[in-house]
């Protein structure tokens, strides 16, 4: 009997896999080795092991990888500030490359010459994955069963209970959705319609702000290089971390976002998430740089950040504009040790305190109070000289030519007289 070829699947356990592994075994003939990659999704990984199983894979592999999520991807991320279109801390996005590469590891080591994943043709997952192995195994076939099979989700739910596929969907509840340590993603169903408010049912981490606890908690979260290592003065590993901050935010409200996405497919989408955790990170880390970094370092960042977050959405990560990005990064972070206190109230994150043994904020220049040191007689001088380059064009342009003039300038007023 002639041995088939393998394909390893980024297996979820959710209906697209799910349904896949049946869907490939009869069309393209291979045997399909499910790959289930840990990267905190709060899922349990034995029984979607088991359930590949007897759903038909011949191997079905559970790889811890959240350490590996966290250091590699998560905190590099952090240490960017980066968050696409101001909104989304791309928590997705950031797994993808992750899974990509374990995908192509996974492949060579069983001796498998195709992947497959889950992602839809509309998708940005499908472009983050298949752009992913392709740097990374360019000798690997990729297979997106989604993508080929143009089947409804009332059509994907009927094939799988045709073949005894049990799924967590059912047409009642719709909703699609991805989770992992840095965050949640909720689509599909009501939430297509971007005037519908989104129901609370689509939330499971994070508590509505009007049923949050009625009194503020406060929060101390300590950086090493821009790298969070302690909360409240605990020190705590990565995912311990950002675990424990996941339940301490969200139980206040903190980290919902619905936002208007521009694809990189090239179509809006309406999409909703709970990032609790990332969106505290975020804000202490920035409130963090505003301390240690100077104005043009701060400023010249905002330029990298917004390309940064820009290529891990549209799946770059092993590119080598990444790394250029990356070692401006990881220059700025040289200094971005101290602490910052939140506050988490009704939905709200707020930065409250912050401290730094590099901090370039200066209390005896900054105080009105009679320790000031700043010396005011030199503001006279400085502002002479700030404003000459300004004072000398328009006495020769601004003034002198007031006809030729862009409308920036208002009409003389005629003074009431007394």
């Amino acid at each position: 009997m002639t041995q088939r070829d393998k394909v390893v699947l980024a297996y979820s356990g959710g209906l697209d896999t799910s349904v896949a592994i049946k869907w490939i075994a009869e069309n393209y003939n291979l045997d399909v080795i499910a790959l289930t990659i840990d990267v905190g999704n709060q899922r349990d990984l034995a029984m979607i092991r088991d359930k590949a199983l007897k759903t038909g894979a011949i191997k079905a592999i559970v790889l811890d990888a959240k350490d590996l999520f966290v250091n590699y991807f998560i905190f590099p991320a952090l240490q960017a500030d980066a968050m696409y279109e101001g909104e989304y801390p791309l928590a997705t996005a950031l797994s993808r490359p992750l899974i990509a590469k374990l995908l192509v590891d996974m492949a060579h080591e069983e001796g498998a010459n195709s992947v497959a994943h889950g992602c839809t043709g509309k998708g940005n997952d499908q472009v983050r994955l298949d752009v992913g192995v392709a740097a990374l195994g360019p000798d690997l076939k990729i297979i997106a069963p989604v993508r080929e099979w143009k089947m409804s989700r009332k059509e994907e739910i009927e094939y799988a209970d045709k073949h005894g596929i049990p799924v967590p969907t059912t047409i009642a509840s719709p909703y699609s959705t991805d989770e992992n340590l840095w965050g949640r993603s909720i689509e599909c169903g009501v939430l297509e319609d971007p005037w519908a408010e989104p129901p609370e049912e689509v939330y499971k981490w994070t508590k509505a702000p009007k049923d949050a606890p009625a009194t503020p908690a406060y929060v101390e979260i300590e950086f090493e290089k821009g790298i969070p290592v302690a909360l409240d003065g605990e020190r705590l590993d990565g995912f311990s971390l950002i675990s424990r901050l996941t339940e301490l935010t969200g139980a206040h409200g903190v980290g919902r976002i619905d936002h208007i996405e521009n694809r990189l497919v090239g179509i809006k989408s309406r999409e909703v998430y709970e990032c609790p955790a990332a969106v505290a990170l975020l804000k202490a880390h920035k409130a963090l740089e505003d301390m240690t970094l100077s104005k043009d370092q701060s400023r010249f960042k905002q330029v990298v950040v917004q390309q940064y977050a820009d290529l891990i959405y549209n799946g770059l990560w092993f590119s080598a504009f990444h790394q250029d990005l990356a070692a401006y990064v990881q220059s700025t972070q040289r200094y971005v040790t101290g602490s910052v206190r939140l506050r988490l109230f009704k939905g709200e994150c707020t930065v409250v305190g912050r401290k730094s043994p590099s901090s370039l904020y200066s209390h005896a220049l900054a105080t009105y109070d009679k320790a000031d040191q700043f010396d005011h007689s030199s503001s006279v001088g400085f502002i002479h000289l700030w404003g000459l380059p300004l004072k000398t064009q328009a006495q020769a342009q601004l003034l002198a030519h007031p006809g030729e003039q862009i409308n920036i300038l208002p009409p003389k007023v005629k003074l009431a007289e007394e």
